[in-house]
């Protein structure tokens, strides 16, 4: 693993700046990893690794940079709760460990740091000297990543009988008999518009 400042200078590269969401990624990982013993996310341990995140804000950046962890590796799954909080499966052993930013860190952060006004500057300083405790709820939990779900899957690529596009990874829904996307199926986010 790397070191704190290290994370630090990758997080402000990658994401474009530093913030308090930054650090607080940076620390929600480096936490996981420690209480599973995973110690080389990115190298030796690089597909012993599974992170589900649970908000899709600034600290998603650094807990990805930290773990390896990505969407096109099948590695990272997003999960839309709005929470500040991820989860950490270890493959090899099954562990798993769901950890959260405590609510109460913001307000421990005008504790510590009453002379800073920035709102920012001060949550900064705080994430980077509080103790995990001060900052994140741990839970142990068990997770089942479906055979579907674990990186490296390869299935059968389905045509939806609507629209003619391929759907991967066994998201095919069968409605009368045949095989739809979920678009087809009516979960579109998108509305087509009419050819010009």
């Amino acid at each position: 693993m790397k070191t704190f400042a290290e994370y630090e200078k990758l997080a402000e590269t990658a994401h474009g700046h530093l913030c308090a969401g930054q650090v607080l990624g940076i620390r929600l990982a480096v936490h996981g990893l420690g209480l599973l013993g995973i110690e080389d996310p990115t190298g030796k341990d690089r597909k012993r690794l599974v992170t589900y995140v649970e908000i899709d804000r600034c600290a998603t950046d650094a807990i990805g940079l930290v773990t390896g962890c990505r969407l096109g590796k099948r590695s990272l799954k997003f999960m839309d709760f709005g929470k500040m909080a991820a989860t950490f499966v270890d493959l090899h052993t099954g562990l798993a460990v769901r950890i959260v930013a405590k609510e109460s860190s913001r307000e421990r952060a005008k504790e510590l740091y009453p002379e800073v006004t920035d709102k920012t500057a001060q949550q900064l300083k705080a994430y980077r000297e509080m103790a995990a405790e001060e900052l994140f709820d741990v839970h142990w939990v068990k997770v089942q990543v479906a055979p579907r779900e674990m990186p490296g899957f390869k299935g059968p690529r389905i045509i939806c009988v609507r629209c003619g596009e391929g759907i991967s990874f066994q998201r095919e829904l069968i409605m009368d008999g045949h095989p739809v996307c979920r678009a087809c199926a009516g979960e579109r986010y998108y509305h087509p518009l009419a050819p010009q």
